[in-house]
């Protein structure tokens, strides 16, 4: 049998807010978090608008000297690690055997300022006046690495980079490893902090960004007829994974159960989904499988909902494939309607929004819908949130490189 695996722990840093309880009443209510880029001059920028992290202070989590060798995207790991162990007890918690608790947490694009920065001085300086650190603060594999110093955790330890799927690869790694037995625990999630200069320029570029400039917090309407691209945002998300057996024998409070993980790729296109959904399809498909979980069993899915023309109608296509007649019965929020979206962090702190939805008994909203599309004709909980039980659900991560990754939440019974 499978060994049983649940979430014990959960620390995020978003646009919306920063902490379990920050974020779960931004949620609630439907608030925006996206506003004018204040990092840099936009003047020249078709698209001025982004979702940032607002007032973090680095001081609450990491010490100055350690601060100063870290990019932005693992001090925001690094807080939300924090966050989520100590939630979790694991940090008073005496008889841990750190030798069995590792750390999965990944980037789309690790360290981006720290690559300007440092090549800006390069150019202006020279090659003498490089920081000892540019390599420690810009690959992506630094987070995880900087919160295993912080904990002692000696267990399993890498990053992965797969765009927006990231940390649903990261979690749904975690989730096969513990159930090997490979470890007991396993801190997981994402993280990115990737709106510089060069970053935004490349997105713009690529046409995926909303420019809806005049009215920010109307700008990603997810599902919308009248949406015209994503926001781009920025923040990180850790979630503390165990087995079952270690979370009861200490006592830990249990958030919900991880059930199921299904991943598969397009093989499309770079950017583009496949409008047929087939492999999105088949991930949603095989996380059910892999729950053991019949499609009416779903109440809720928490959708990539990126507010992409594309994204949108083809993740309503895989839904109703997979769900038959039940997709008019589920209730379908986008996370990135309020945060915008976290590219390599989206997949957790969309699964965190999740587990306090299913928690709350309480759907949250998909912000700024006001016009229907004939291609998006599902329940996406339009602008109110919604009292109801979640038994099981479901959250969808699908990325740049036709990358799919989704996971199945259940509430927890012991």
């Amino acid at each position: 049998m499978k060994k049983r695996i649940v979430i014990t722990g959960i620390g995020v840093v978003t646009p919306i807010g920063i902490g379990q309880q920050e974020f779960w009443a931004a949620l609630k209510s439907g608030k925006s978090g996206v506003g004018q880029i204040t990092y840099f001059d936009t003047a020249d920028y078709p698209s001025k608008i982004d979702a940032e992290v607002k007032g973090f202070n680095t001081d609450l989590y990491i010490d100055k000297k350690t601060a100063r060798r870290m990019d932005r995207f693992t001090q925001y790991a690094y807080a939300a690690a924090d966050m989520a162990v100590k939630d979790s007890g694991l940090d008073t918690y005496a008889a841990l055997d750190k030798e069995r608790a590792g750390v999965i947490v990944g980037s789309g694009i690790g360290g981006l300022s720290t690559i300007e920065e440092e090549h800006a001085v390069l150019k202006e300086r020279g090659v003498r006046r490089v920081s000892p650190f540019l390599i420690p603060k810009l690959i992506s594999n630094m987070a995880p690495g900087e919160i295993a110093i912080r904990w002692g955790f000696t267990g399993p330890n890498y990053a992965v980079s797969s765009a927006c799927a990231t940390s649903n690869h990261a979690i749904g790694d975690a989730l096969r490893m513990l159930r090997y037995g490979d470890a007991d625990v396993i801190v997981a999630g994402g993280s990115e902090a990737a709106i510089t200069p060069l970053g935004f320029a490349g997105f713009c570029a690529a046409r995926t960004l909303s420019t809806r400039n005049d009215d920010p917090t109307k700008a990603s309407r997810p599902f919308d007829k009248d949406r015209d691209g994503f926001v781009m945002g920025e923040g990180a998300g850790i979630v503390v994974l165990e087995t079952l057996e270690h979370a009861q024998k200490r006592g830990a409070k249990i958030y919900a159960e991880l059930a199921g993980y299904g991943a598969t790729d397009d093989a499309y296109h770079i950017t583009a989904p496949n409008p047929e959904a087939t492999s999105a399809v088949k991930a949603m498909q095989l996380a059910l499988r892999d729950a053991d979980v019949k499609p009416e069993d779903v109440q809720y899915i928490n959708a990539h909902g990126t507010s992409t023309e594309l994204n949108d109608k083809t993740e309503t296509k895989a839904l109703k494939i997979v769900f038959g007649d039940h997709a008019k019965k589920l209730a379908i929020s986008s996370t990135k309607s309020m945060t915008g979206h976290l590219l390599g962090a989206a997949g957790v702190v969309e699964l965190v929004a999740t587990v306090l939805c299913m928690q709350n008994n309480l759907a949250h909203p998909t912000i700024n819908y006001t016009t229907p599309d004939p291609d998006c004709d599902l329940d996406y909980i339009p602008n109110q949130a919604r009292p109801m039980e979640i038994r099981v659900a479901l959250s969808n991560s699908l990325g740049f490189g036709g990358h799919n990754a989704v996971l199945v939440v259940k509430r927890y019974a012991p």
